[in-house]
């Protein structure tokens, strides 16, 4: 991949330091998005028209319209310089290499509060809202409600029937959806001073790094294609009809 004209180090050097930090960010980041998400979303199907439903649209739909930069520069000033509650850069203390290991945990917790919230609010209203409309949609169609005039409860119509089809357009979009996660946010990591891809990347545009923005887009182009194929295989393990040649 070259060396780095701003950095005077070795492009993938650059890189391989980034991936565990992009790992770590991009894999708690999916857990709780989809954690939270899907539950709630069809937790809101169900409910479709109560207070539940209304109050979590209006918090969704809050949380749609933050951008998570402006998140997260908004809990620096109040829970970080104000507050004095969370730290205001970086991913871990100054002291890091001399804490024990339950303290390197505690502190690296600490540290991942703020920018992991800012990455978990950028998905999680777009994934909740699709969750609730498709099995809204599937709840309507007649092989769900043939199945409960035959006896079923609808609790298994639900999701033994209809949660199925409703997550397979999800499916479809979550290795893309990892595959940005992993990527990183060039405002969230610059905003929360984080070594990962996206603060690389914007470095090097501003250097006019070349070798670095060429190693980081070679990156970024290989975990589309993975993600590409992550979203076919879960589909297919997801939908019968789809099958492998």
């Amino acid at each position: 991949l070259g060396v780095s004209t701003e950095f005077g180090d070795p492009v993938w050097s650059l890189i391989k330091d980034r991936i565990p930090i992009a790992l770590y960010f991009g894999i708690l980041t999916a857990l709780i998005t989809y954690g939270i998400s899907l539950p709630l979303g069809i937790l809101k199907a169900i409910k479709h028209r109560s207070a539940v439903d209304n109050l979590t649209s209006v918090l969704i739909f809050i949380g749609y319209a933050i951008p998570g930069f402006a998140l997260g520069a908004v809990m620096l000033i109040y829970l970080g310089a104000r507050g004095g509650w969370y730290p205001l850069f970086g991913l871990t203390s100054t002291d890091f290499s001399q804490m024990n290991f339950f303290e390197q945990m505690m502190d690296l917790a600490h540290h991942t509060v703020l920018p992991l919230t800012c990455y978990v609010i950028g998905g999680f209203a777009w994934l909740t809202m699709m969750m609730k409309n498709n099995l809204m949609e599937n709840l309507a169609t007649d092989y769900v409600r043939t199945a409960v005039a035959k006896g079923v409860s609808f609790r298994s119509a639900v999701f033994k029937h209809a949660f199925r089809n409703s997550i397979i357009p999800i499916a479809s979009t979550m290795g893309q959806l990892i595959t940005m996660i992993v990527g990183g946010s060039i405002l969230i990591e610059s905003v929360f001073d984080i070594q990962g891809f996206g603060l690389l990347q914007y470095q090097a545009i501003l250097g006019r790094d070349q070798t670095v923005i060429m190693g980081t887009l070679t990156i970024a182009a290989a975990l589309l294609l993975i993600g590409n194929v992550l979203s076919d295989i879960i589909v297919a393990l997801i939908d019968p009809r789809v099958k492998f040649n």
